[in-house]
């Protein structure tokens, strides 16, 4: 299935500079996956060298949290929008 994947700015130096690029993959695992092959070096932004999504990293799939659904299990649908957040510590 095809979806479209919101990128935020701070890993868009992985897109070109893209805040949505389109992936491909019938679960969450197979679409970050498949992200990439396009986009090397996001992946290992995005889960932890266990093979989990990071802490401080959420995912959304149409709006859900895929934590409080099947996780990298979350099944793909086509057009499925997919929104990457990353939290961005700093202050005073």
């Amino acid at each position: 299935m095809t979806a479209i994947v919101r990128v935020p700015t701070i890993l868009r130096n992985y897109t070109a500079g893209e805040a949505e690029v389109p992936a491909n993959g019938t679960t969450l695992n197979d679409l970050l996956h498949d992200l990439e092959t396009r986009h090397v070096g996001l992946l290992a932004r995005v889960l932890d060298e266990n093979g989990k999504i990071r802490r401080f990293v959420n995912i959304y799939v149409n709006d859900e949290d895929v934590r409080f659904e099947q996780g990298l299990e979350t099944p793909i649908s086509e057009g499925a929008q997919v929104s990457i957040l990353a939290a961005v510590a700093g202050g005073v």
